[in-house]
């Protein structure tokens, strides 16, 4: 079964003003979820506009990331004041724990992202942590959202890095999909990672434009933007698992299972793991072309101040047995890393990072 789009979408500046009578029809005592500070001004605003159309509105916010703990919280909260829909107002992580609480109550998610640092608001797929922010799993949800809000005014305000962190996370769909699927017969899936080639160009192309310049009127920036939150989305909706993640993303996994001096965002974590899978493709795969890939990324990360290294993550790799637990984590069983058309071991995963971390490339 393909779970490929949210039932409604609503895009542009004025999106969440549009959407407000449809809301109304779907839901009467929503339980309005979110979490950052920074982002309350904006989640007040949704609460008032919902509380001026008679709505009995609830609010809570997440303490950690979509954990565990977090989740059963909060679902006490929705069953006490008998909520019937959830309305995710956030980043990544609070638009996936909404999916995952209202998948787990069989009651409508309304996802409204914030920013443009993933296409969490379109999937019918929550990623779940640890308190501690250390990656557990991906669980397949019943169904897309209900409704998506991309409202422009909305995005314009978060910081310029969750834009960036946004366009490394979506130029994964092709390196990912690419390797991964390209002998697939399936025609959708085929499609799919067109649309990933695709993306991927217009990223490449806008994507220093949209994170420099003003968002007002600006289609860079409107083009990116939708890239990373909607269109990032419909590539692994019509595409299916194969189309969502590879080694990229296994490497984001294992890296959240180690402590780091910094908290780098989903998006900046995946575009080192993209950089890694390509030096892999080299190594074990004989990639003639990978190298060249990698200094082309390099030259749109360094102009979008993306880590490039895990060393910029704030990782040393060199000390507390981090690389090896890179290692096992990365090639447990199911991870994604088994994607890849070649086999991968603990021992590829050490000497490519070991060798990535320690050479200098020049672009």
């Amino acid at each position: 079964m393909h779970l490929i789009s949210p039932e409604q979408i609503y895009r542009g500046k004025d999106a969440w003003s549009k959407s407000i009578p449809q809301i109304k029809k779907l839901t009467k005592r929503p339980l309005l979820l979110g979490k950052s500070l920074s982002t309350n001004n904006l989640r007040n605003k949704i609460y008032k506009d919902l509380q001026k159309q008679n709505l009995d509105i609830f609010i809570s916010n997440l303490e950690f990331d979509c954990c565990y703990e977090d989740i059963e919280r909060i679902k006490s909260i929705i069953l006490k004041n008998n909520c019937d829909s959830i309305i995710a107002a956030g980043g990544g992580k609070v638009l996936d724990a909404g999916k995952l609480l209202a998948d787990s109550l069989s009651i409508p998610a309304i996802t409204i992202p914030l920013s443009a640092s993933t296409c969490a608001g379109w999937t019918a797929l929550s990623n779940i942590y640890t308190i501690r922010g250390q990656f557990i799993k991906d669980t397949e949800l019943k169904s897309c959202p209900k409704i998506l809000i991309l409202d422009h005014s909305f995005i314009k305000t978060a910081p310029k890095r969750t834009l960036s962190s946004g366009i490394a996370d979506a130029l994964a769909k092709w390196y990912e999909s690419s390797v991964t699927s390209s002998k697939e017969e399936d025609g959708l899936v085929q499609q799919a990672i067109q649309i990933s080639r695709v993306l991927r160009d217009q990223l490449l192309i806008d994507g220093e434009n949209a994170y420099k310049s003003h968002p007002h009127r600006n289609i860079p920036w409107c083009n990116v933007v939708e890239g990373c939150t909607l269109t990032a989305g419909i590539i692994g909706g019509i595409g299916g698992e194969k189309c969502r993640t590879a080694a990229a993303h296994a490497i984001h996994n294992a890296i959240t299972q180690i402590d780091s001096t910094k908290k780098p965002l989903h998006g900046e974590i995946v575009g080192v793991g993209i950089l890694i899978q390509l030096r892999l493709e080299e190594m074990k795969n004989n990639n003639k072309l990978a190298n060249q890939s990698i200094k082309q990324l390099l030259v749109l990360m360094k102009k979008l101040n993306l880590p490039t290294s895990l060393a910029e993550l704030g990782i040393d790799i060199f000390e507390n047995n981090n690389l090896k637990k890179i290692a096992e984590f990365t090639c447990r069983d199911k991870s994604e890393i088994h994607f890849l058309p070649f086999k991968i071991t603990q021992q590829d995963i050490i000497e490519t990072i070991t060798n990535f971390e320690k050479q200098e490339i020049k672009i």
